[in-house]
């Protein structure tokens, strides 16, 4: 039994007072029994009357009875734990690298399919109601599926993904705010008199490198800003990577600064990942947060159970070892 969060009516674990006091009185009660038992001096005599005596078997019986009185009393006082629930309506666009440094095998089994098996995950770990997005950029940055619901599409078009020259992160944020202005910008309304919510969005781009072509990062970051659409970075990869290049070896390290300043400027986070596992539980976290709100819920019933399964223990070890109930 672990102890919740928070009580929503805290004021009545006073009553938990009553419970120490049933405590104070059963430890009272079982040293005048002890105090009694060795005034009677004539023992064979108490052997004969009171054979079989219960022992330790009484104090079990009678701590699981005490322990349900008090998940009673918890219960009363209305517990409430946070507990993550999925987020009604939310966009989110992927983009990944495609660039041809995406080759290089110093994440196995290489950066792109392990980036492929990741992005898959992710998706699949998503709330249903949660749109997503894809998008991929080399030198060019496609919109390869607008936002949806239908994850099939998503799926098909990362395990298709294609290697391609250059670099073009800033295009990439474009065309993923391109991606955005496509899905539902707000809830429906509810009940009569309700007003429609904004819809949340953001973007999640995974890279290994730098941008080369296109327009620089910071336009992308501003013009995300201006969307109110936070950017989230993950650069994947270590500083070991090489690919090889007309026969010639060529190494791709990852640039981390640039994808860092992206995050901070639009108000998303920054992750470096270096392995399969890695980008996995980066995935992991960002989904929580875009996915998921962290909400507090009464969980009244959860104590109100235990004390059930209390009292039916505790009257259980009474019928076995005193043949009476409680």
């Amino acid at each position: 039994m672990s102890l919740p969060d928070a009580f929503l009516a805290p004021t009545r674990l006073w009553g938990l007072l009553a419970v120490l006091a049933l405590v104070a009185a059963y430890v009272a009660m079982t040293f005048l029994r002890r105090r009694y038992t060795v005034r009677f001096t004539n023992l064979p005599l108490l052997e004969t009357v009171a054979p079989g005596r219960p022992g330790w078997r009484r104090h079990v019986a009678a701590a699981a009875f005490l322990l349900a009185i008090t998940s009673m009393v918890l219960a009363w006082a209305r517990p409430a734990d946070e507990v993550q629930v999925p987020k009604e309506r939310a966009t989110v666009v992927l983009a990944i690298d495609t660039s041809l440094s995406m080759e290089a095998t110093d994440v196995a089994p290489s950066r792109i399919e392990a980036a492929q098996q990741a992005a898959l995950s992710f998706i699949e770990e998503l709330p249903p109601q949660i749109n997503v997005g894809l998008v991929s950029f080399d030198g060019v940055a496609r919109v390869r599926v607008t936002p949806t619901t239908d994850r099939q599409p998503v799926r098909a078009a990362i395990q298709t993904l294609e290697l391609g020259p250059a670099t073009a992160i800033g295009e990439a944020i474009f065309a993923g705010l391109d991606a955005i202005a496509t899905a539902p910008t707000f809830t429906d309304p509810g009940e009569e008199g309700e007003e429609a919510e904004p819809v949340p969005a953001r973007m999640v781009v995974m890279t290994d490198g730098k941008t080369t072509v296109g327009r620089p990062d910071v336009d992308g970051a501003e013009a995300a800003v201006e969307a109110e659409v936070p950017v989230s970075t993950i650069a994947f990869g270590t500083d070991r990577g090489t690919i090889v290049i007309d026969g010639e070896i060529q190494p791709v390290p990852v640039d981390r600064e640039p994808l860092r300043l992206i995050a901070e400027r639009t108000g998303g986070q920054f992750f470096s990942a270096e392995s399969l596992g890695e980008l996995q539980s980066v995935y992991e976290d960002i989904g929580s947060s875009v996915g998921f709100d962290t909400e507090e819920q009464e969980i009244t019933e959860r104590f109100a159970g235990y004390a059930v399964v209390l009292v039916l223990i505790s009257a259980a070890l009474s019928l076995l070892f005193f043949q009476r109930l409680p």
